[in-house]
C-alpha cells in the first residue's frame, strides 16, 4: 500500500518539530570562493536553531570531528555518524510523513532516490544512502517510490495541497520516461496530498533547475509568499512575474483561490561576476522561529517584516547568507525538519 492508502500525509513545516537535521559541509567544489567561510555559517545556523529545538548533525570522519569542535558545549546538538557527499540535506534527507487526523500510525518517511540534481555533481553514492540511513536510525517505516525527487522541489500547506515546479520534477535526467501525469500520481500517492499545483521558472544561477523553496512558499493554508524581482534589468524579472501571475490563478485542495504575497529578492546578486540565487524565500521554520536569509541589501528589512506578519507568535531571526549562497542555496536547502 502507498503512504496515502495507509493514512499518511505530508505535514506543513510550521507544525511542531522533534528536531532539525543538518549535514556538515566538507565538499569544497560545491561553493564558490573561500570554503573556510562556509562551516562557520553552519555553526551559526545550528546555534540559532538549538535555542528553539534539538539539532541533529550528520557527518563522518574529519567532517564529524570538525562539527563537534565547532559546536562544543552547545546544548541541544547531537552528532550522528552518517557519511555524506555534500551538505544539502533538504534534498538528500528523508521526507517525513505524519498520520492523518484520527489515524494512529507509526512514524514514517519517504526515501526518494537521489542523483545530484540530474547528475550534475558526481559522486553522489553516499548522499543516495542518507535518507534511508536517517530514517532507519529513527526507527521510521520507510517507503521507497523508486523515483528521484529532492526535498527542495516540494512545498505543502499540510492540508492536502502540494506546490511544485515542473522544471525540476518532470525531468528526463531525473526520471527518464516519467511524464507529468505519472509524477503527479506518485506525489499524491507518496505524500498523501490531494492536489498538486504546478508553477515554472527558476532563479539565475540556481543549479537545481528551479526548486520551489526559492520561488514560492506556503505560510498557511491558502496563503503563499512568492519571490518578486521589480528590477527589469535583472534576469529573474520576467520569470518571477510569470510565476506570480500563475499563482494568482491557482486553487488549493479545498478549492479556495490562493492569497499571494510578493516578497522582493535582491537584484543582480553576484559573486565575482557569477549571478547567484539569493532569495529570502529560502527561510526555515522551526518551533517558535522563522530563520530568514539576508544578504546585506535593501530587500532584507521588508522581507523580515512580511514574514513576521505571516508567522505571528514566532520570532523572526535574520541569518547572513551572503557566503552560504555561494553554494547556490540557503537556510532551507541545508536543513531537514523532523516533525514531532
Amino acid at each position: 500500500m502507498t503512504p496515502a492508502e495507509t493514512g499518511y500525509r505530508l505535514p506543513a513545516e510550521w507544525e511542531p518539530h522533534a528536531a532539525t537535521w543538518l549535514a556538515w559541509p566538507h565538499r569544497r567544489a560545491t561553493f564558490l570562493g573561500d570554503f573556510a567561510d562556509i562551516p562557520p555559517v553552519f555553526a551559526a545556523v545550528s546555534r540559532v536553531l538549538a535555542r528553539y529545538e534539538p539539532v541533529r548533525i550528520v557527518a563522518s570522519g574529519a567532517a564529524l570531528a570538525e562539527a563537534r569542535a565547532a559546536l562544543e558545549g552547545v546544548a541541544g546538538v547531537e552528532f550522528v555518524d552518517i557519511p555524506t557527499d555534500d551538505s544539502w540535506l533538504r534534498d538528500t534527507g528523508p521526507v517525513f510523513l505524519a498520520a492523518r487526523p484520527g489515524r494512529v500510525l507509526p512514524p514514517a518517511a519517504v526515501a526518494w532516490r537521489w542523483n545530484a540534481w540530474g547528475g550534475k555533481y558526481p559522486p553522489w553514492d553516499a548522499d543516495a544512502r542518507v535518507a534511508r540511513a536517517i530514517a532507519d536510525r529513527l526507527g521510521r517505516r520507510v517507503f521507497d517510490p523508486g523515483l528521484v525527487l529532492e526535498g527542495g522541489a516540494i512545498e505543502t500547506d499540510g492540508a492536502g495541497t502540494l506546490l511544485v515546479n515542473g522544471r525540476c520534477v518532470v525531468d528526463p535526467r531525473r526520471n527518464p520516461g516519467v511524464d507529468r501525469a505519472g509524477m503527479e500520481t506518485a506525489l499524491c500517492d507518496q505524500l498523501g496530498v490531494g492536489r498538486v499545483l504546478w508553477i515554472g521558472g527558476d532563479l539565475a544561477g540556481d543549479d537545481t533547475d528551479g526548486h520551489v523553496d526559492q520561488l514560492a512558499r506556503f505560510v498557511a493554508p491558502g496563503r503563499v509568499v512568492a519571490a518578486r524581482q521589480p528590477d527589469r534589468l535583472d534576469p529573474n524579472h520576467e520569470s518571477l512575474a510569470a510565476n506570480l501571475a500563475t499563482l494568482r490563478t491557482l486553487r488549493d485542495a479545498a478549492g479556495s483561490p490562493l492569497e499571494v504575497i510578493p516578497i522582493d529578492i535582491p537584484a543582480r546578486f553576484a559573486f565575482r561576476g557569477v549571478q547567484l540565487p539569493a532569495s529570502h524565500l529560502n527561510y526555515l521554520v522551526a518551533n517558535g522561529l522563522v530563520a530568514v536569509p539576508v544578504f546585506g541589501g535593501p530587500t532584507d528589512e521588508p522581507a523580515l517584516r512580511i514574514l513576521a506578519d505571516c508567522f505571528p507568535g514566532r520570532r523572526v531571526e535574520p541569518v547572513d547568507c551572503s557566503a552560504l549562497v555561494r553554494g547556490r542555496g540557503a537556510l532551507h536547502c541545508v536543513t531537514r525538519d523532523e516533525p514531532a
